[in-house]
C-alpha cells in the first residue's frame, strides 16, 4: 500500500484488527493529523481532543518548539546508549532537577518503567539505608491504583481485567484504601518493614478521584514519622495538568498565580512521564535527592534508550513550553470554569450526577451502572458532535484537553458536551 494512498477509517480499523494484538478497545476514529487542541481523522473531519493521549499531550499536538527540538536533535545524534556520555543528557538533568527541586534524575522512557525504577530505588534504600532485612521490604499502595501494566505493577492492582491470568504475582506490597489516613496509619504501625508509600495524588484511571483536602500532606507526615519514603506517581497528574506544576503542590502560594515548583508536599521520590515528552517522544524520569538516589550504582539499573539525546532535547523543550506559556495557570483557571459550567448544568440533566476533578483533569459520572454502555454511547455521540473522549470504569467519562486550550475553545467544548448530554436526557 502506497503511503500516499487515501484509505478509509473502516479500512484502517480492519487492518489493525487483522494484524495487531487486541489489547485495546479504541473509539472507532482513525486520526491522521493534530495541531494544538485539534485532531483530524483520515476523512478530514475535525475534532477537539479531550483526552490528550491520557495527559501526554498537555502542550498540544505537534507543538512547534517541541517538534523543532526533536527534529533538530534527530539530525545530529539519536542514540549512544549509556555506554558513553552524550552532550544533551546532563543539560536535561540539570534543567529538570532545578525545575522540580531535586538533586538527581534517573531517565527512563515510559511511565511504567519509571514506576518500576522507583520501586527498585525504594527497596534498595530500605536495605542499605533503613536497615530492613533483605527481601523483607514492603511498599504500601492504594486500592484502585493505576501505575502501569508490567508484571510487578499488576501484582498490586485490583483491576481483574488487567490482572487475571498473569500470575504468579510479585510479593512485597500492602494494599490500603485511597484517601484513608487511618488505613495508612494502621499499615505503618503494624508493619515494621515498610519501605515506601506509592500513591497517585489524584487517581486518574480510577475515575479522577481527588483526595480530601490535606490528605497528601498528612500522608507525607506519617511517612516521615515512620522513616518511610513517600513516592508520588505524577505520570498523569504532573506537568501542569491539575493547575499546578505538580499535583502535590496542593494550594501552595505561588507567584503570578501559577506554581513555582516548590510543592506543599515534596515527595521523596517523584515519578514523571507522559507530558514530560510533550506527546512527541517517550520520556520519563524518577527524581530524588542524593540520600536516596545515591543507592543506585553502575549496573543496578539502566535502559538502552533511557536518557538518549532526542529524549533529553524533547524533555527540556516540553518543560520550557509549560513555563513560557503558563500552562499551569491556564489549566487552573479553565478547570474552575469547566466545573462551574457543568455543575450548573447537572440539575437540568438527569444523565449525569457529578463532575469532579482539578485543573483540566476532570470526569463526569453517568447515571447508570458500571456494566452499562451509556458512557460509551455518550462518547460515540460526542465523537459525532466533534469532541473525542473515552469512558473509564464503565460509567465515568474523563475529560482532559490539551492545556493550550483557550477560554473560547473550552466554552465551545462545554456547549458540545451539554448538547450531547441533553440528547440522552430526551
Amino acid at each position: 500500500m502506497s503511503v500516499l494512498e487515501k484509505v478509509s477509517s473502516k479500512a484502517v480499523i480492519a487492518l489493525e484488527e487483522k494484524h495487531g494484538a487486541h489489547n485495546y478497545h479504541p473509539l472507532p476514529v482513525v486520526l491522521k493529523r493534530g495541531e494544538g487542541v485539534f485532531v483530524w481523522d483520515v476523512e478530514g473531519k475535525k475534532y477537539y481532543d479531550f483526552l490528550s493521549a491520557y495527559s501526554a499531550v498537555n502542550q498540544g499536538h505537534c507543538h512547534p518548539k517541541i517538534v523543532g527540538a526533536m527534529t533538530e536533535q534527530a539530525q545530529t545524534l539519536t542514540l549512544t546508549s549509556r555506554a558513553f556520555y552524550n552532550d544533551m543528557l546532563g543539560k536535561f538533568e540539570k534543567y529538570a532537577t532545578e525545575t522540580f527541586h531535586y538533586d538527581k534524575l534517573l531517565p527512563m522512557n515510559t511511565g511504567a518503567e519509571a514506576v518500576e525504577t522507583a520501586l527498585k530505588i525504594c527497596r534498595k534504600w530500605a536495605y542499605e539505608e533503613k536497615g530492613i532485612p533483605e527481601n523483607k521490604a514492603q511498599i504500601i499502595v492504594c486500592k484502585n491504583n493505576f501505575h502501569g501494566r508490567t508484571t510487578t505493577i499488576i501484582s498490586f492492582s485490583n483491576d481483574p481485567v488487567g490482572r487475571k491470568n498473569f500470575g504468579p504475582y510479585t510479593e512485597g506490597f500492602l494494599k490500603i484504601e485511597y484517601d484513608n489516613l487511618n488505613a495508612l496509619k494502621e499499615a505503618l504501625e503494624n508493619n515494621v518493614n515498610v519501605a515506601g508509600f506509592l500513591v497517585e495524588p489524584i487517581q486518574g484511571e480510577a475515575g479522577v478521584f481527588v483526595p480530601s483536602e490535606g490528605y497528601l500532606k498528612s500522608a507525607k507526615a506519617l511517612c516521615e514519622k515512620h522513616n518511610v519514603l513517600f513516592i508520588a506517581d505524577e505520570v498523569q497528574t504532573g506537568i501542569a495538568r491539575t493547575g499546578r506544576l505538580l499535583a502535590t503542590c496542593g494550594n501552595c502560594s505561588c507567584p503570578d498565580k501559577h506554581c513555582s515548583g516548590k510543592p506543599e508536599v515534596k515527595a521523596d521520590i517523584l515519578i514523571l512521564g507522559k507530558a514530560l515528552s510533550g506527546g512527541a517522544y517517550p520520556v520519563s524520569a524518577v527524581l530524588a535527592n542524593d540520600a536516596i538516589m545515591g543507592v543506585i550504582r553502575p549496573g543496578n539499573h539502566g535502559s538502552t534508550f533511557g536518557g538518549n539525546p532526542i529524549a533529553a532535547a524533547v524533555g527540556m523543550a516540553a518543560l520550557e513550553v509549560v513555563k513560557d506559556e503558563k500552562l499551569a495557570e491556564n489549566a487552573f483557571e479553565l478547570g474552575e470554569l469547566f466545573r462551574k459550567e457543568l455543575n450548573s448544568f447537572i440539575p437540568t440533566c438527569p444523565v449525569i450526577h457529578k463532575v469532579r476533578g482539578k485543573g483540566l483533569l476532570n470526569a463526569i459520572l453517568v447515571n447508570d451502572t458500571e456494566d452499562s454502555s451509556t458512557a460509551w454511547d455518550i462518547c460515540m455521540a460526542l465523537k459525532e458532535n466533534g469532541l473525542l473522549a473515552k469512558p473509564t470504569h464503565g460509567n465515568i467519562i474523563r475529560f482532559a484537553p490539551p492545556l493550550v486550550i483557550t477560554k473560547e475553545q473550552l466554552m465551545d467544548c462545554v456547549r458540545i458536551i451539554k448538547d450531547t448530554l441533553t440528547q440522552f436526557a430526551n
